[in-house]
């Protein structure tokens, strides 16, 4: 069926599995955790400061619109706040991890703090778009993680795990707040679903990039690597290599076509090889 008519939730989806699972506990977090790498470092660190607050919202905006959704659908919105609830709270230890490694995360936190108001200041749609939206980016990146782990190439291994775990699962759910967007608008015609979307991912793309860039700078500053050839590295990074925002392009267009659905790009392979690979490390040596 058509994702763009709102009927059901696509047949393809993965199914939606709660790992609660914990890392870094019993180890000091590497200032430079990301293969030595302080731009790396830089631009993970900023990403994960969004995250407890950020995911806070994806859980609200969803849970605002189960009331009347289809029985799996209501099921999968269970196991996406389940999901995200751990990944708050994993990424908080993660944080608190690099704050004792030496960074100061308190104005990052502050900002998304005050973001996140003015987003909850509107309608509860206005919460699902920009959820979508954002959502739409975690799983591009997820995608990108899983399928070139050399992105974490001599990365501290608990602190690697933990963004593989995180991926794995952004991908599994990444179409739960999508269907709960086409359950909510289902009233709405076509073109105000797609315009709605669709102007909110180009506002916050441009929000999203330019601020992380913003954060991911001030980190480097606070390990005395700062100017324009500090900016310069920062961007070849995320445009030249290794690139993520370049690479991930593609699929970011993707978002604005007619049809669109997550599961469009169909992640059970990387999925069932994450779940594997744990499975393989996690058994009792012979």
């Amino acid at each position: 069926m058509n994702a763009s008519a709102g009927i059901d939730v696509n047949e393809s989806a993965h199914a939606i599995k709660v790992r609660d699972l914990r890392f870094g506990r019993d180890c000091a977090q590497a200032r430079w955790w990301a293969g030595g790498d302080p731009v790396a470092t830089a631009w993970f660190n900023a990403l994960s400061a969004t995250f407890p607050r950020g995911e806070t919202l994806f859980v609200d905006a969803v849970k605002a619109f189960r009331d009347g959704a289809p029985p799996r659908l209501a099921a999968e919105i269970r196991a996406f706040v389940r999901q995200e609830v751990n990944h708050s709270r994993e990424h908080l230890a993660f944080n608190r991890a690099a704050e004792a490694a030496g960074y100061d995360l308190s104005a990052i936190d502050a900002w998304v703090e005050q973001m996140l108001a003015r987003v909850r200041a509107r309608p509860p749609h206005a919460w699902l778009a920009v959820t979508i939206a954002l959502e739409h980016f975690t799983a591009m990146f997820a995608h990108e993680f899983l399928a070139h782990p050399e992105h974490f190439a001599g990365s501290d291994g608990e602190q690697a795990e933990l963004w593989r775990w995180h991926a794995v699962e952004e991908l599994e759910h990444k179409g739960v707040a999508y269907d709960t967007w086409l359950h909510a608008t289902r009233g709405w015609s076509r073109w105000k679903r797609w315009k709605t979307k669709s102007v909110l991912m180009l506002i916050i793309s441009r929000r999203f990039v330019s601020h992380r860039f913003r954060d991911a700078s001030a980190l480097l500053a606070q390990d005395g690597i700062a100017g324009w050839r500090a900016r310069a590295r920062l961007a070849w990074y995320l445009v030249g290599r290794p690139g993520i925002l370049r690479r991930v392009f593609p699929a970011w267009a993707a978002y604005f076509l007619p049809g669109f659905h997550p599961w469009n790009r169909d992640d059970r392979a990387l999925i069932g090889k994450y779940d594997s690979e744990y499975a393989a490390a996690s058994s009792p040596a012979k």
